[in-house]
């Protein structure tokens, strides 16, 4: 008789699109969190509900090397000025979201990559890199 695991039945499953809210709105929250978070403005757990632990770990690597580039010049954590430009959106396959999310602020223009996966009926960002 073949044995199942737990995760076959209590891990996270995946959603088909249809299942998932509009991902737009979560892109464009998430983009700006994160600008917010490697400027020292917001704190990374505000986070955590909606990115995989890969992420967390990615994203908490660049925090504490913007906390110490910041700590070497002596400038202060701010909220950043940012206006969110172009949000240009890919579905690679059913219940998967490839998105990069233009970001303009006051001295440039940078770009945010996200993947987001659909996992117990909501989305969840599996890949987050700012550019």
């Amino acid at each position: 008789m073949e044995r199942f695991a737990d995760e076959d039945y209590f891990g996270l499953q995946p959603s088909s699109r249809r299942q998932l809210p509009d991902p737009e709105p979560l892109l464009i929250n998430l983009t700006r969190c994160v600008i917010e978070v490697l400027s020292g403005a917001r704190e990374l757990d505000q986070l955590a509900r909606w990115v995989s632990d890969d992420v967390y770990r990615h994203l908490l690597k660049r925090v504490v090397l913007s906390n110490r580039a910041r700590a070497i010049k002596g400038l202060p954590a701010q909220r950043p000025t940012i206006s969110i430009g172009r949000v240009t959106i890919t579905e690679p396959r059913d219940g998967v979201v490839e998105a990069v999310v233009i970001v303009h602020s006051k001295v440039r223009v940078r770009a945010v990559a996200l993947r987001l996966e659909g996992l117990d009926n909501r989305w969840r960002a599996s890949a987050i890199n700012v550019l």
